[in-house]
């Protein structure tokens, strides 16, 4: 059993920055794909960065040269760092690993956080 725990989300103004982190206790197969997801209110939940099990980084299209994805393997941690935030970034942001089925996006995942909630005022 995995157990994943976030960390670092808060409120900054657009135009901020915040770091996100994710540590798994438990075993972390390294094909497992990891990454975060956010819903929005009245939103459905989204993919925003993954690594998949091949270690290729992928990122949603809109958050593409604002976030960046890393990966500790000796901690077992995986960081999303947010920089430029927009008010449309505001949302509980998950850490997810082990894609069961379906794209990386949009999947179904075995392993979810409680969630980090994320608002950026504008």
């Amino acid at each position: 059993q995995v157990q994943l725990v976030e960390s670092g989300g808060g409120s900054v103004q657009a135009g901020g920055s915040l770091r996100l982190s994710c540590v798994a206790s438990g075993y972390m197969d390294s094909s497992f794909t990891w990454g975060w997801f956010r819903q929005a209110p009245g939103k459905e939940r989204e993919g925003v960065a993954a690594t998949d099990s091949d270690g290729k980084i992928i990122y949603e299209q809109s958050v593409k040269g604002r976030f960046t994805l890393t990966k500790d393997t000796a901690k077992n941690a995986l960081y999303l760092q947010m920089n430029s935030l927009k008010p449309e970034d505001t949302a509980m942001y998950y850490c997810v690993a082990n894609l069961r089925s379906g794209s990386w996006s949009r999947g179904d995942y075995v392993y979810w956080g409680q969630g980090t909630q994320v608002t950026v005022s504008s």
